[in-house]
């Protein structure tokens, strides 16, 4: 029996060596991204400056902003499915990763039987019934022998998809902060326009009364007071109007931090509604800045996935070996089941199977891997010409809402003079009241597109930061992932 044990022992020995030396499928190579050149939208520049921080919202300098975004990440429904989605993907990783040790299995019972004394193996014996106690105790273990290393690409298959699945947890993060700071900026571009509308109703109050006067004084005529009283109503609507929208993005922001939008009250600004310059994007952003995007390390991290299933196919073709043993005692009386006499004990069988004949199924199941994986390629690239263009396009918006700015800086300039003119014109009587009117449409048109315009910048520097991942850091598998393969390639 010695013996016996000895050759199975040695044979395991060979074939863990042999499992050493070959490994089914080919190694993962990560694809190349994109090059470091820059942006066609962003100044050139050292790629030192090129950064953003983990928590990238802070560069606005907000501190409501910053207490927004704590509690979402902290408190939104989805960030919790995110997470526990996670789990689940990584215990399942841990489950296949399992199949790489034996399996050892402790067993006991009890039993009391009796056989028949009428069958003819009980009248060979003397026609008597074999009756009494059972007692075994002992342990049993099973192993699956990785010759090619099947099993090791079915364990980095698995781990694979659990980084993709982090990859799309810190993709839920990324969402979830851009829409947090998207609408906060929103709600702040609707609070100075409210500031704006309140002081266009106070001017137009005050230029009713003035033409009231006047024309209780016979200097105007009653067409110029309802043409005053018409704007004064004008502006309460519009800024009824500004109220409701504000409304709206209050309550949606409450959901987005996990809270009741009955219970959120933001209050507005105390600067009285003035926005603040955005921050200056960083110049000479290189396009490998992608690599760090939550959607494209999950990509990649498919792509491995994809890879190792290959491999996995592969080990279909080649033979299989599995040892199992077990080792116990088993007695009709208790107190003789520790002695030596009730030792029981296998070792085997050391089983070998190898695959001949199966109509092709393996062949097919390699084929539906391979184009697998070239669908992932696909889809990968297609990822990356879609990220290009979402940094593009964010950039470009926030270099063109810059200009624009400064254009409508110079018009709501010309819109204020315009109206003190239009205005000291008609109380001197030279010109009618239509022109005030006009005038102010002008100036107020001018003063709400230039607030809307500083939005829509604040906006693009939010779209430009998650264009590019937004600054957050993958975890140092999931650099492994982006960088191992190209250390190959070169």
């Amino acid at each position: 029996m010695y013996t016996a044990f000895k050759r199975l022992t040695l044979a395991a020995a060979v074939a863990l060596a042999v499992t050493g030396c070959a490994t089914v499928g080919s190694d993962f190579a990560a694809p190349k991204n994109v090059a470091d050149a820059g942006f066609r939208h962003q100044g050139a520049g050292s790629a030192s400056e090129a950064h953003l921080p983990a928590q990238w919202w802070t560069v606005f300098g907000d501190a409501t902003l910053d207490r927004l975004e704590r509690t979402a990440l902290r408190d939104n429904p989805s960030v919790k499915a995110a997470a526990q989605r996670l789990l689940q993907v990584q215990a399942q990783s841990d489950v296949t990763r399992s199949s790489q040790s034996p399996s050892v299995n402790l067993s006991t019972s009890a039993a009391n039987s009796r056989t028949s004394a009428e069958t003819s193996q009980a009248l060979a014996l003397g026609g008597r019934a074999i009756k009494g106690n059972q007692y075994t105790v002992g342990a049993s273990m099973s192993y699956e022998v990785d010759l090619l290393g099947r099993v090791r690409r079915l364990v980095e298959a698995s781990d694979a998809q659990a980084l993709a699945a982090e990859a799309d947890r810190d993709g839920v993060l990324l969402l979830l902060s851009s829409q947090v700071a998207t609408s906060y900026w929103q709600l702040r571009g609707m609070d100075a326009e409210m500031a704006i509308l309140k002081g266009a109703l106070d001017t137009r109050r005050e230029t009713e009364e003035l033409v009231t006067a006047r024309f209780d004084a016979g200097l105007s005529n009653e067409l110029d007071v309802s043409r005053a009283r018409i704007e004064r109503a004008n502006a309460q609507a519009d800024l009824h109007e500004v109220q409701r929208q504000r409304n709206l993005l209050e309550h949606s922001l409450a959901t987005l931090v996990g809270a009741s939008p009955s219970a959120m009250r933001l209050p507005a600004a105390d600067n009285g509604g003035a926005l603040p310059q955005p921050p200056a994007i960083p110049v000479g952003l290189p396009a490998s800045l992608l690599a760090q995007r939550p959607d494209l390390a999950g990509s990649v991290a498919n792509l491995r996935a994809a890879n190792a299933q290959i491999g996995v196919a592969e080990g279909a073709f080649y033979p299989s070996l599995s040892l199992t043993s077990n080792f116990g005692f088993a007695s009709e009386n208790l107190r003789e089941l520790a002695k030596g006499g009730a030792r029981q004990f296998s070792v085997g069988p050391l089983a070998l199977s190898l695959p001949l004949f199966d109509g092709g199924r393996n062949k097919a199941n390699l084929a539906v891997a391979k184009a697998r994986y070239e669908e992932a390629v696909a889809n990968h690239e297609g990822k990356l010409l879609t990220a290009l263009r979402e940094v593009e396009d964010a950039l470009s918006d926030a270099e063109q809402r810059q200009l624009q700015g400064q254009a409508q800086s110079a018009s709501q300039v010309a819109a204020a003079r315009a109206y003190l003119v239009a205005r000291a014109r008609y109380e001197r009587g030279v010109s009618t009241y239509l022109d005030v009117t006009d005038a102010q449409r002008s100036a107020l048109a001018a003063d709400r597109a230039a607030v809307q315009i500083n939005t829509q910048r604040l906006l693009a520097t939010v779209s430009v930061a998650r264009a590019l991942g937004a600054g957050w850091q993958p975890s140092p598998a999931l650099a492994a992932v982006s960088t191992s393969g190209a250390a190959k390639a070169q």
